[in-house]
């Protein structure tokens, strides 16, 4: 999720990569694949990169991947298509999703749970426009550490964990989300929104924030036994975190 395409702070050409490397029975996109608010603001073209990420997820319903788009905040208006199936794709308002060792999560963007922890008014507009800056920071920040050969280190996310007001929203996301996997009586929760990558069982209950791709180039992977990893691609998949499958009942 969150991979805010056109956007100049997406890992576009990281993305390709990792999408021509995955192979997969279902892929969800989590929202904000497409960032429509800044595409309104101005006269945007993808670039060649951007463009390869659409040809990329072409390529992977051609060889039978089950694409289901479920749109969030960024890219709301793709909600006036949620039930239909168009070609190679369906769109999809929210998801429960059944692994393979039986668990079923809920699979949501989670701009829902905005309600339950955000403080509104000028504190959160203040927020969005510094974050625009953090985002220019971190790609800078990038581009020089590439050239230095250095692997790929967040200033976003290191910023974010300085701020105990980003935390305390974090908290109160996470807590939001895993209540309102809990009311419909699921395993859990898999989500993207916050920028946040997470897989940790809380009370019970997994917690899977599948990232962005403008900080962290992270993912959720379900393997064929039910496991759920938590990767980031740095021209490979790095395991961050995992949940082994549920054990079989006999």
């Amino acid at each position: 999720s969150d991979v805010y395409k056109r956007q100049p702070n997406c890992h576009a050409e990281a993305l390709v990569d990792f999408l021509a490397a995955l192979r997969c029975k279902r892929l969800y996109l989590v929202g904000d694949v497409i960032d429509l608010w800044w595409m309104s603001e101005r006269r945007a073209r993808f670039d060649r990169h951007q463009s390869a990420v659409f040809q990329q997820l072409h390529r992977l319903a051609r060889q039978g991947t089950e694409l289901i788009y479920i749109p969030g905040n960024h890219d709301r208006p793709m909600r006036d298509l949620c039930g239909l199936v168009l070609p190679r794709m369906t769109v999809r308002r929210n998801v429960i999703h059944r692994a393979a060792d039986g668990r079923r999560y809920l699979v949501t963007h989670g701009d829902d749970f905005d309600s339950h922890v955000q403080l509104g008014g000028w504190q959160e507009w203040l927020g969005d426009r510094l974050y625009d800056y953090v985002l220019v920071g971190n790609r800078l920040t990038h581009q020089l550490r590439s050239r230095l050969g250095m692997r790929y280190w967040s200033l976003a996310d290191f910023i974010k964990r300085q701020s105990e007001l980003a935390e305390s929203y974090i908290a109160r996301y996470q807590q939001a989300a895993l209540q309102a996997a809990a009311q419909r009586g699921l395993a859990g929760v898999i989500c993207g929104h916050i920028h946040r990558p997470a897989l940790q069982m809380q009370d019970g209950l997994v917690y899977a924030n599948d990232g962005d791709w403008v900080e962290s180039m992270t993912a959720i992977t379900e393997s064929t036994s039910g496991e759920l990893q938590l990767v980031r691609w740095t021209g490979r998949a790095e395991v961050l975190a995992g949940i082994a499958p549920q054990p079989v009942l006999l």
